[in-house]
């Protein structure tokens, strides 16, 4: 461990806090959404597919018609969350919905995945959380264990190889791979 001789050069997390209004909802609301997550979303059988969904608009998610998430998909702030019709979202996915994330239509975000809407601001001493929006548009897919960094859009019907790590928005029409991802080749839409 680094003796800084008291002073504090990076960071001093004893200055931290979470801004008023940062969750979008009372600390009380989260803790209520924490454990009916826990005893009722999660241990769902896999099937269950309309119960999760339930439960997600019961807290303000707005889910479309026919999505598939799986149970042991975790969700920080639902009422942050948007996801279209016939969506999938893949085992051990995790939305981190410090800020809004939406998933279009038709769009897959493969299993361990991990969405991440928030961070901290680096070059502030209290280590300020941070949030941006995340959308996956309509027809993308996400494949497994891809990271997707605040603030990103990944464009329509555009797929994300498995592994990759997303730091800027991607165009539509794409595939794209790496880490950082960048665009390896165009899709090319199905004839069927």
């Amino acid at each position: 461990m680094h003796d800084s001789g008291g002073q504090r050069r990076y960071q001093d997390l004893s200055r931290f806090t979470v801004p008023a209004n940062f969750r979008g909802k009372p600390a009380w609301f989260v803790q209520i959404w924490w454990i009916v997550q826990t005893l009722l979303f999660h241990p769902s059988p896999q099937g269950m597919y309309g119960w999760r969904a339930f439960l997600l608009r019961a807290f303000g998610a707005k889910i479309g018609k026919n999505v598939i998430i799986r149970p042991s998909v975790s969700i920080v702030y639902p009422w942050n969350l948007s996801i279209g019709d016939y969506a999938w979202v893949g085992d051990e996915t995790v939305l981190y919905t410090l800020g809004r994330i939406s998933i279009g239509n038709h769009a897959v975000v493969s299993q361990r995945s991990y969405l991440c809407a928030g961070s901290h601001d680096s070059t502030k001493i209290d280590f300020t959380i941070t949030n941006e929006p995340i959308s996956i548009e309509d027809e993308c897919w996400i494949a497994s264990d891809v990271f997707v960094c605040p603030g990103v859009n990944i464009g329509f019907g555009t797929i994300v190889a498995a592994r990759s790590t997303v730091t800027r928005s991607l165009p539509s029409d794409s595939i794209a791979m790496g880490s950082p991802a960048r665009v390896v080749a165009p899709r090319k839409p199905s004839h069927q």
